[in-house]
């Protein structure tokens, strides 16, 4: 549970700068989640996380929700069946 935490913790702060040029550190922050999480937990991980992104969507505007809306689009990608 503490990597889903700092995974949302970075999120948070990313999405709180809204800096397009954060995006690979984003994506870093979810990828390296999934590489400590169990497989059997990931998918419900990253549903958790999602939420959490959507909230802070739906509490932005300009650039944040902007970046908040491409960290979505990067989770439903690592939703997607293979």
């Amino acid at each position: 549970m503490p990597h889903l935490e700092t995974c949302k913790g970075v999120l948070r702060h990313l999405i709180a700068k809204g800096d397009v040029n954060s995006i690979p550190l984003a994506e870093r922050a979810i990828t390296e989640y999934l590489e400590v999480t169990p497989v059997a937990a990931r998918r419900s991980g990253l549903r958790l996380i999602q939420d959490d992104v959507l909230k802070q969507r739906d509490a932005a505007i300009g650039d944040r929700r902007e970046f908040a809306e491409t960290v979505n689009a990067y989770i439903e990608k690592m939703l997607a069946p293979p």
